[in-house]
């Protein structure tokens, strides 16, 4: 995983104190903060015209203690519903999660700083519950605030980030926005991970991003950008750091054969489409919602 806090305070004195971590050169038309990763297991051909990429900021974004995260909301959420912060449920307060456990609407009083678009911290929004979290099959967790998003958006200005609702695909351009580091990173989605294996925990269908993003601890929970729409597509959750194998840091590729394939400098996301089916009215979680494939307690 992409570790909360002590990868980042690693970079931060590598680095310097108040230095953001190193960047990689990126492509062009990269944002100016990238990172790398290695070489995928199926490649694409990139198309000869791209259609014109949104501007992503960090509005939205918010800032946890040891890891990052975004206010998020369904395509039918109502601006009188409490609002929603994703991050990974390794970034839990409770510890993470054992393989198999499911952490549903449990109490929770946890803060989090929200950013405007520059990355400033312009107010401290409050959790009431973590309403959804596990690792098992994916790495999320979902926090239900005590503030509805139209009480965010007219104390602050911000309106929260749209989930999609579809399978992202190959080729994809895409920004992660860390509030914890007030930093993005640029890259496309390079394909998709039939089993994620990492220690004691496996993810499907994880998102695996070209060789630009060299995300770090403390940019777990992230929100994945689409940039063409400015939709959530995923979470930011993990990166394969020193070509170990199926370790905890070192997830493995294992594909429908089963053949592990190990890929040093990688970094993946959980897919966040899935979610939508289990958010059912008043934006709340509802794991018997139809089409919600979430793992259950």
């Amino acid at each position: 995983m992409n570790k909360p806090l002590v990868g980042a305070f690693l970079a931060a004195l590598l680095l310097g104190a108040g230095v953001a971590p190193a960047v990689a050169a990126g492509p062009a038309g990269s944002t100016s903060e990238v990172s790398a990763e290695a070489a995928p297991q199926t490649k694409y051909t990139a198309p000869d015209t791209v259609p014109a990429a949104k501007a992503v900021t960090f509005a939205g974004t918010v800032a946890l203690s040891n890891c990052s995260g975004s206010v998020v909301r369904s395509p039918d959420a109502a601006p009188t519903d409490p609002a929603l912060v994703l991050s990974n449920g390794h970034c839990m307060e409770s510890g993470f999660p054992g393989p198999g456990e499911v952490v549903v609407d449990q109490p929770s009083s946890r803060t989090f700083t929200l950013l405007n678009a520059s990355g400033s911290g312009v107010g401290t929004l409050k959790a009431s519950k973590i309403a959804y979290g596990t690792m098992t099959d994916t790495d999320l967790s979902l926090y239900e605030l005590t503030s509805t998003y139209q009480q965010i958006e007219d104390s602050y200005g911000i309106q929260a980030l749209e989930l999609e609702t579809a399978h992202p695909t190959a080729g994809t351009a895409i920004t992660i926005a860390s509030g914890y580091w007030k930093r993005t990173y640029s890259c496309d989605i390079d394909g998709f991970v039939h089993q994620l294996k990492e220690g004691r925990w496996t993810w499907k269908d994880s998102v695996r991003y070209t060789p630009e993003c060299q995300t770090i601890g403390g940019t777990s929970g992230s929100p994945v950008i689409d940039d063409a729409t400015g939709k959530v597509v995923a979470v930011n959750n993990t990166g394969n750091e020193s070509g170990q194998e199926c370790t905890d840091n070192n997830p493995c590729e294992v594909d429908e054969n089963g053949e592990v394939t190990v890929r040093e400098g990688i970094n993946y996301a959980q897919q966040t489409y899935n979610m939508v089916p289990c958010i059912g009215a008043g934006s709340k979680i509802d794991l018997t919602r139809e089409g919600c494939a979430l793992p259950k307690p």
